[in-house]
This record gives structure tokens, sequence and C-alpha cells, in this order.
């Protein structure tokens, strides 16, 4: 899957612990935490336009490899895709310097998503915090935490009903694909080889598929090769997603996929139809979804420095 804001905050709220969070949990420890990090937010938003679709990542995506360790971040799911890293340490190293030992990076990232969101048009919320960070990065859990962009509706379904969330709050929170961008080889099999009937895959639009396939020659190896996500409006958090999986230009079979179903096409066209509710319906799924599965309480550290487990 593409570096996308929905493939990160994935990996970051698709554990297995108990939550036990609360809205306000720095207000007396640290008051100004959410005012820092969306300052850097801003900051790395205004130097790339595209770093918000890359925040929102787990903090143990955050932590760098080692010569004994292949961490998260260099798992062929999240290496070259994701970015925003600095953004996160800029911020970490702001309310350390006010806030020693404090304030964890999970909840920075926690914390980063909801400003992403909100900075490129979608609706701000509150966002409960007192995550602890984990203290392992393993490149094996990416591939169990992230649903692979050749997933099938049906698969979807229950991939996020797993995790907890419900079909409809799956479709929702696929719309986050409304910004960011794609490497080539999350998709070029929908354009080269689809099965053995058909080189292109029939569901998608033959002039949109074109136009990828000028952007995606085959056989192309570079790994930096990317396309957006919602071509119209790649930096905007609006229902354009939705807009194009109606039009048969969902990037990924996971994206095209939803109109296959009658229920999840029938939200698909909701969605599209009525903006507003799609970005309440939106903000409400990912409180549900940053609420589901976190450290909490005595259970993992706070990380002094992002990249690396306290020693």
């Amino acid at each position: 899957m593409g570096p996308t804001l929905l493939t990160l905050l994935l990996i970051l709220f698709f554990q297995s612990v108990d939550s036990q969070l609360q809205v306000g949990f720095y207000r007396n420890s640290c008051s100004l935490v959410e005012f820092i990090v969306k300052a850097e937010v801003r900051k790395g938003f205004t130097k790339d336009g595209g770093v918000a679709a890359g925040l929102g990542c787990d903090a143990s995506v955050l932590i760098d490899s080692t010569p004994t360790n292949t961490a998260e971040k260099d798992s062929p799911a999240n290496n070259p895709s994701l970015r925003g890293f600095e953004v996160i340490d800029n911020a970490k190293a702001r309310l350390e310097s006010v806030c020693k030992g404090v304030v964890s990076c999970a909840d920075i990232v926690a914390f980063a998503a909801r400003d992403s969101v909100e900075i490129t048009g979608g609706l701000g919320y509150d966002v409960p915090a007192g995550r602890r960070d984990g203290r392992v990065s393993l490149a094996s859990e990416s591939n169990t935490n992230l649903p692979p962009p050749t997933l099938t509706v049906n698969q979807l379904t229950q991939f996020f009903a797993n995790k907890g969330l419900t079909q409809e709050e799956m479709v929702t929170l696929s719309g986050a694909h409304t910004i960011g961008r794609s490497h080539c080889n999350s998709f070029s099999d929908r354009l080269y080889k689809f099965n053995g009937t058909t080189s292109q895959d029939p569901s998608l639009n033959p002039m949109y598929a074109a136009q990828l396939m000028k952007q995606c020659p085959q056989g192309n190896t570079n790994p930096n090769l990317v396309v957006p996500m919602n071509p119209a409006s790649p930096s905007i958090t609006d229902v354009g997603y939705y807009n194009d999986i109606l039009k048969n230009r969902g990037l990924f079979t996971s994206d095209q996929t939803l109109l296959t179903d009658t229920a999840t096409a029938s939200q698909v066209n909701q969605n599209a139809m009525n903006p507003m509710f799609w970005r309440n319906k939106f903000a409400a799924s990912m409180v549900k979804m940053g609420q589901l599965s976190v450290l909490t309480g005595n259970a993992g550290e706070i990380r002094a420095n992002c990249r690396i487990i306290n020693s």
C-alpha cells in the first residue's frame, strides 16, 4: 500500500492492548503539547505539502533499524513510502525541552495525525491521550497490521472487523486515500499483469490506466517513482476519493472493490454526495480507531528519542 494517511494510522492503532485514554491528559503536566505539535506539523506542511499524508505512524515505526534488527520503517510495506519523521523529531525535541520525559511519541503522532487532517481541510477533533511507547519494532509486524492494496471488499471487511471496526467505518476510513501518493509497485499489476486472461484490470478506467502507464512504465525499477492517490486534489482531505471510485479511477484494487458490494457501494455514493457527512464520520472513526489498541498505564515507556528505545 502507498504512503497514505490511512496506511500509517493503521500501523499506530492496530495493536492489541486495552485503552485508558482521556482528552486533556497533559493539561497539568505539559499544557502546550498540542500547540507545539501543531506548530511543527504546519512547518512541515509549509515545506512539503505532501507531508500530511505521511503523518500518523505508530511510534514503533519511528524507531531506526539496528545491526541486529530490521525495524518496521524498513519493511517493504513502509520503505521508501514513509515520510514526515523529521516533523515528529522536531516536535519531540521541543517537548523534551519544556516537558522532559512526559509526552510519548505515540501521542505526538496521534496529535500530528489529527492536525494533518485539519490542515488539509478535514474536521478537527479532540484526541484522547495517555499512550505509552512500545519497546519493539519488527519489520514483520507491518505485514500483519497493514491491509494489502490487493484485498477484496470481503477481505477488507474481515480485516477491519478483526480490529474492532465496522464495514461502514472501513469505507469511511478508506477515504484517507484522498491525500498522499503511492509507489507504482502497489498497483502496477492492475496495469500489466492482472491475471492469466487479461493484462489490464477491466474495472480500471481505460483513460486513467493509460495515464498511469505513462507515469509508471512497465519494468520500471525506480523506487522513488510515485503518483498521487487522488490526482484532482492530492493535498486536500475531501471526497475526491469517492468520486474517483465512482468513475472507476480507484488506484488500488482495495479502493475499486468498494463498488462490488451493494452496501459499500451505497456508502461510497453517500459519501461522495455529502462531503460534510463524510467529514464528520471520518473524524468520529479516527477517534474510535485511536482508542482501540494502545499501551497505557505502566506498559511500555516514554521514549526520550522517538528513533531509539530507551536504554
